[in-house]
């Protein structure tokens, strides 16, 4: 089975259409990166339902740790900045999508991460 994982930081307090905003960047983001790589197991994880999973972590260096460990697990991810149009500084790192892949090796890398 494949999945998506999104990691996002619950220390900038985004608001729930903000959050889903930025959501939807790594979502779209990591997808176009793996299917670009990979279509195989893009259309595998479509077919499966495009199994999605949101996390949380509590500031930009433990977001960029959890990046760091994905790419040194090989797995495929995308860093988000946002703009600064609204709610946040411009330039902020505000979250990464890591996926599709193999469920079992996003588990092994953010198993222990909480849901937003």
């Amino acid at each position: 089975m494949y999945k998506q994982i999104i990691v996002i930081r619950n220390d900038l307090k985004m608001g729930k259409g903000k959050l889903a905003a930025q959501s939807s960047h790594a979502s779209l983001s990591a997808y176009k990166k793996v299917a670009k790589s990979d279509p195989e197991i893009t259309h595998e994880w479509e077919m499966e339902g495009q199994m999605k999973v949101v996390l949380k972590v509590q500031s930009e260096k433990e977001l960029i740790e959890y990046f760091q460990k994905a790419k040194d697990a090989d797995i495929p991810c995308v860093l988000i900045h946002d703009a600064g149009h609204t709610q946040v500084e411009p330039g902020s790192v505000t979250c990464f999508g890591a996926g599709p892949c193999d469920e079992k090796e996003l588990d092994k890398v953010f198993g222990k991460l909480k849901l937003l």
